[in-house]
């Protein structure tokens, strides 16, 4: 074999391997990028399952306090079902979901006879079921956008991800409301 012959064997293999990588690279990102889309959906199936328990309560509520309910049913239906595939909207959803709910917390406190009304406790406690799910996705979801993130962001991988347009992905975060009612551990402590 020439040396022109050698040259153009490790240029082929040099070129078979950058095309090797590409795709490679080009197919972890796709397998992400879906990931953190169905990490959202599933997050949106969450929230919905949660506004159908918390119409639930809501209409038992009714039983109890008919104006006050009829107002929580009807933003309650209105809520439903709106999409959620971004993460400013899985928070925003969190923060009506989390009015709603101080609402009907409200209402069962006004109303005695509804904190021992079996389905009203039996639908609550599904409410708190749904939020466990949509904590586990959040969660899942923020796992699989730091994977994304990172081969967006690294080198050789940003590479790939410019040229095929993969940007870094939001991450949920904890609103600045639900921080504040987070229990003070040093207070508990020293008091």
């Amino acid at each position: 074999m020439t040396g022109i012959g050698i040259i153009v064997g490790v240029l082929v293999g040099l070129a078979l391997i950058i095309i090797g990588y590409f795709i490679s690279t080009q197919r972890s990102l796709v397998n992400l990028d879906e990931m953190c889309k169905n990490a959202l959906s599933q997050i949106e199936v969450q929230l919905n399952s949660r506004w159908d328990a918390l119409l639930g309560l809501a209409q038992t509520a009714a039983q109890y306090a008919k104006h006050e309910s009829e107002t929580l049913i009807n933003v309650i239906k209105q809520r439903r079902g709106e999409s959620v595939n971004t993460p400013e909207a899985v928070n925003e959803q969190q923060s009506a979901l989390r009015q709603v709910m101080g609402q009907l917390l409200a209402i069962r406190e006004s109303y005695p006879e509804l904190k021992a009304d079996n389905l009203f406790i039996e639908v609550q406690d599904g409410v708190k079921d749904y939020e466990e799910n949509v904590r586990m996705s959040r969660m899942v979801y923020n796992d699989t956008a730091t994977k994304m993130n990172r081969m967006v962001r690294q080198w050789p991988s940003s590479i790939v991800a410019s040229m095929l347009h993969f940007d870094v992905k939001e991450y949920l975060k904890v609103d600045e409301e639900q921080k504040k009612s987070y229990p003070n551990l040093k207070e508990a402590f020293n008091g």
